[in-house]
């Protein structure tokens, strides 16, 4: 053990041991990993300079879209090198400082990328429910704001798992069977009663949560009302066609968000630890990884962003051909 820290029941590093089970078969893990994680930094890149470059794309649709792709690269930055880390070069050590940092991040993080999902659905609200008014409502600084307001909801909500996991012993020795340090995964390890860590991260999840997906269900049930009522078969389509890829980044983050979050609590014992893990991964790396591919394929004005940007003037010829 390199160290201690203020306590000598806490290590000054940790061992992140991947997935335990399947430590033969990490290199094989790590590779469909390394092209998501390489995607995924490609996609989102791409997507944040195409809206900002693009002034067709300077609407609130799309600046709530470049708020989720820069959180979900950097949510994925910070555990995937330090995994590839891991099945490459069996860097497993991670130090103290740097196991609470990763911890804050990963958790504010999420809870940014729900805010943002939620934030989105309004902007879905407001675009078919309020047509003419969607640019006097959704103005920059109320986009600005609501970012803002988001950004710190999760940061003040996240900053206590830090200091509730610092204040535990770890007098069971420092091994975390993980890929990154997870809150529940690391209080885990501890000798101490994590009953406080346990319930506070129940509370966050539902004032985060369950609170945007409870925010998301009603936008979805006024746009709902509001497309039923249209006249036009053709209206009802276009305005569904506009929800539809929001729709795809929801389940895509939520179902193995909420996987993970209930066997972490409820049914641990019944499923095997690697599957966790290795869904537990899948969720900070699948959402990022496909939402620009979501976006780029259902949302026909970056399409023609991303047509224009790669062909230039040619672009104009095509489409009009």
């Amino acid at each position: 053990m390199s160290g201690t820290n203020s306590s000598s029941l806490t290590p000054g590093t940790f061992i992140l041991n991947g997935v335990p089970g399947l430590e033969e078969a990490h290199i094989w893990i790590s590779l469909p990993f390394c092209l998501l994680y390489t995607t995924a930094v490609v996609g989102n890149c791409g997507l944040i300079y195409l809206i900002g470059h693009e002034e067709a794309l300077h609407q609130a649709m799309y600046y709530f879209l470049a708020l989720l792709s820069f959180t979900d690269v950097t949510l994925c930055t910070t555990t995937v090198p330090k995994m590839l880390c891991i099945f490459w070069l069996n860097l497993k050590e991670i130090n103290f400082h740097a196991r609470l940092a990763q911890m804050f991040f990963v958790h504010m993080l999420t809870g940014m990328e729900s805010g943002v999902l939620m934030l989105m659905a309004l902007d879905r609200y407001v675009a078919i429910c309020y047509p003419l008014r969607y640019s006097t409502i959704l103005t920059n600084p109320v986009i600005a704001k609501a970012g803002l307001a988001t950004f710190l909801r999760s940061v003040m909500l996240i900053t206590p798992f830090p200091f509730l996991t610092r204040r535990l012993p770890y007098c069971q020795g420092n091994f975390i069977p993980h890929t990154y340090c997870d809150h529940m995964s690391v209080a885990k390890v501890s000798c101490g009663n994590v009953n406080v860590n346990a319930v506070y991260g129940l509370m966050v999840a539902l004032l985060i949560g369950v609170f945007d997906i409870c925010c998301i269900s009603v936008s979805y049930t006024m746009i709902l009302r509001a497309v039923v009522s249209l006249s036009s078969a053709d209206a009802r389509h276009k305005a569904f066609s506009t929800c539809t890829a929001h729709i795809c980044a929801i389940i895509i983050t939520y179902v193995p968000a909420f996987f993970t979050f209930f066997t972490h609590r409820f049914g641990g014992h019944n499923i095997p630890q690697h599957l966790h893990i290795i869904v537990a991964n899948l969720y900070l790396i699948l959402p990022p990884t496909m939402n620009p591919i979501i976006y780029g394929v259902k949302t026909k004005q970056i399409r023609e962003g991303v047509i224009k940007f790669l062909l230039g003037d040619k672009a104009g010829f095509i489409k009009t051909h």
